[in-house]
């Protein structure tokens, strides 16, 4: 670190968490309700509790750190609620539908339900134009662009209000021309507008996903634009002497200029450092597979890391949209501690995924909310202590809480509240289970090979019944979990996507030179880019990766490269790292079969300096942490036992205690099983280890289900 402190800012959508790491190493975390109708608003107030807690004033902070970083909900939010700004698109004649006819794909799951709704197009039908232009495939011009076309567009924009244009043309990454001509025009008609290019977003082979890219990242530019303003005058006023930096979705760091020119990368933005985080959490015990649980007030959110790289995921339907630039993959899930509990049709129980989020929260918030929620089945169970969350800042009225659960559910269903509610609590596992299968299982991983790495507030509460569901045996949780996500921020690298369409087959020289060319261009500017934001050349690593197929087939497949010099004999290395992945991926492989590229891609990182671990002081014994005894209820017969309940803050270094119990740190709360026993580490981190007959249990059962 070059300056006294370093900030981390997470945005969810419940909670806004805050780390701040000083130079000396001490790391603190801080919590507050986020604010989402006003989301500079819930800053403001983390501010403050700093302020308040440790003494010290924002202006001293912002002014004393070398780096500020925002990992934001705002774009999300503004896509699941369709409250994006009003877009304008500008497409070659005959293809202004091609983002609703969709390739002629529905979600799967509804491939065969009449009766699922079409997407909600982000562009109206009438605000969607055509203009008389036409590339083929191999970049020649068969018709001219028709100015006065794009010039009409425009004029309908202006009279309808459009904040925002994209422009998409067919073929326009062999032949960008047309699309550059018709932005200058956009830009003398309309210069307030925000503008989104194509080809310059998203130079890739396939039309319909760079032009739903393309209109996804038109449809939040003025959104993020103006929240980013809001944030860096903030910043500015406190004193700041380095811009704020902004996660992004690709898991690195990026200045607000980009974030606003490329908001398709900030979609993710806030669990996309999940995995930095993780890894980073693993290291003293050198764990490069860690699959990471990130469960907030709104949603469960899961990562995986493979031999010390996170899931990269392209082309891919996010809430119903078509997005290829690249993205760390989060499996999200509507499972956090403001799920609502429902009874179905059928009579049976449901968790999610309504939330009643912070506003007005669960039943036991005493806010209003009415519904049950995991967080008041947590409570009923015993499991959350009846003072309040958050070091008592949110106090928690369990009368409440068993009269919503009573009401909605276990009268309905003739049980216990009890039973009710750990039927919730079980039901909400089962779900996150079937998340986490989705990020392991189904891409060829064995959880059983993987660390279970607790994040997120509400995590700790279901993290050894995770674990035992999943037969995994080790489960890792920082005393930073409910912020690692805001954690992860504050160690990230700068990042930064290059790419370039490349339609050729891996054959002979001339090949070879157009990759070794193309990988060159691209890390030529991506070297530039990062001089200028003050990285030398020591500091930059560079992550090449190409989208490959057999000559044939229609869709590629996304394998890395080393960064070497492409050659004639080096084409043979790049055909057999496709071969391993494509057999990686769907069990086999055609060596004797031709191999072709789409497209090419280099990820050029800027290294920045990390700040110090935390290290706490040797443990006393975890009996002299022991706060009092609660009923808890561990089974689904609702029966109660007396456990232990262990201050977390007073736990050190080395202590050791067995399940059942309860851990209570000021932002978390986490449930130890029976059959699992808890050693703290020194650098702050729980290791939760399952005992070996719950672990054979666990496989027995999953081996039962198959």
């Amino acid at each position: 670190m070059r300056s006294k402190y370093r900030l981390g800012i997470d945005a969810g959508g419940t909670f806004t968490d805050f780390i701040l790491a000083s130079a000396g190493g001490e790391v603190q975390i801080f919590k507050v309700l986020s604010t989402p109708t006003e989301p500079t608003k819930a800053i403001r107030n983390g501010l403050a509790l700093i302020t308040e807690e440790a003494g010290l004033s924002a202006e001293e902070i912002v002014s004393n750190s070398d780096l500020c970083i925002n990992g934001t909900t705002v774009g999300l939010n503004a896509l699941i609620t369709h409250n994006g700004a009003k877009t304008g698109l500008i497409a070659t004649h005959g293809h202004e539908d091609s983002i609703e006819i969709r390739l002629g794909h529905k979600e799967d799951g509804y491939r065969y339900d009449p009766e699922y709704p079409p997407a909600t197009m982000l562009v109206p039908r009438h605000l969607r134009k055509g203009v008389s232009e036409r590339v083929i495939s191999d970049g020649s011009v068969r018709t001219p662009l028709n100015e006065e076309d794009v010039r009409d567009a425009c004029r309908y924009f202006i009279a309808e209000g459009v904040e925002s244009v994209a422009i998409s043309f067919v073929w326009s990454v062999l032949h960008p021309e047309h699309e550059m001509r018709a932005a200058r025009i956009v830009r003398e008609m309309m210069p307030d507008v925000r503008l989104t290019v194509g080809s310059q977003l998203y130079p890739q082979v396939r039309e319909y996903t760079r032009t739903s890219t393309a209109i996804v990242n038109a449809y939040l530019a003025p959104i993020l634009q103006r929240y980013v303003e809001a944030i860096d005058a903030y910043f500015r006023e406190l004193g700041s002497k380095h811009p704020v930096r902004y996660f992004q979705s690709n898991g690195g760091l990026a200045l607000g200029k980009v974030v606003t020119d490329q908001s398709v990368y900030a979609i993710n933005s806030g669990p996309a450092s999940a995995p930095q985080a993780a890894l980073d959490v693993g290291a003293p015990w050198d764990e490069q597979n860690i699959i990471t649980c990130d469960m907030g007030g709104t949603s469960f959110d899961i990562t995986l890391t493979k031999d010390g790289k996170a899931n990269v995921n392209k082309n891919i339907d996010f809430l119903r949209y078509r997005i290829g630039i690249p993205m760390i993959q989060v499996e999200t899930l509507g499972a956090g501690g403001g799920s609502i509990g429902w009874i179905d049709e059928m009579g049976l129980m449901q968790m999610g995924p309504q939330s009643a989020g912070s506003e007005p929260g669960p039943a036991c918030y005493g806010q209003g909310g009415e519904r049950p929620t995991t967080t008041d089945a947590n409570l009923v169970l015993g499991y959350l202590n009846g003072d309040g969350l958050v070091g008592g800042r949110l106090p928690l009225d369990a009368a409440k809480a068993r009269a919503a659960i009573k009401t909605y559910l276990a009268d309905p269903l003739g049980i216990s509240v009890e039973r009710a509610a750990y039927g919730m609590f079980t039901i909400v596992n089962n779900n996150m289970v079937n998340a986490i299968r989705r990020v392991s299982v189904e891409r060829g991983y064995d959880p059983r090979d993987f660390v279970l790495m607790g994040a997120g507030g509400a995590t700790g509460a279901h993290i050894t019944a995770l674990a035992r569901e999943m037969g995994i045996s080790k489960v890792l949780i920082s005393k930073l979990a409910s912020g690692l996500c805001a954690y992860g921020q504050i160690i990230s690298d700068v990042k930064y996507n290059y790419m370039a369409p490349a339609p050729l087959r891996l054959q002979g020289a001339d090949a070879a030179q157009t990759l070794d060319d193309l990988f060159n261009g691209l890390e030529a500017r991506g070297r530039d880019d990062l001089a200028g934001d003050g990285f030398g050349e020591g500091d930059i690593s560079i992550r090449r990766t190409l989208d490959m197929r057999y000559v044939g087939q229609v869709h590629e497949c996304t394998v890395e490269v080393g960064s070497f010099a492409v050659t004639e004999t080096s084409l043979e290395d790049i055909k057999a790292a496709f071969h391993a992945r494509h057999r990686a991926l769907y069990t086999y492989d055609e060596p004797h079969n031709a191999v072709e590229v789409v497209n090419v891609e280099s990820a050029i990182t800027g290294h920045v300096d990390k700040p110090k671990r935390m290290h706490i002081a040797a443990g006393k014994g975890a009996a002299s942490a022991l706060k009092t005894h609660r009923e808890m209820v561990f089974s689904a017969d609702g029966v109660s036992q007396n456990t232990p309940v262990y201050d977390g803050s007073a736990l050190g270094a080395g202590d050791v205690l067995h399940g059942p119990a309860v851990i209570e740190e000021v932002t978390t709360t986490i449930v130890v099983e029976p059959g699992w026993t808890v050693n703290l580490h020194e650098t702050g981190t729980y290791v939760l280890t399952a005992d070996a007959s719950a672990t054979r249990a666990a496989v027995a059962k999953e081996l039962a289900e198959a």
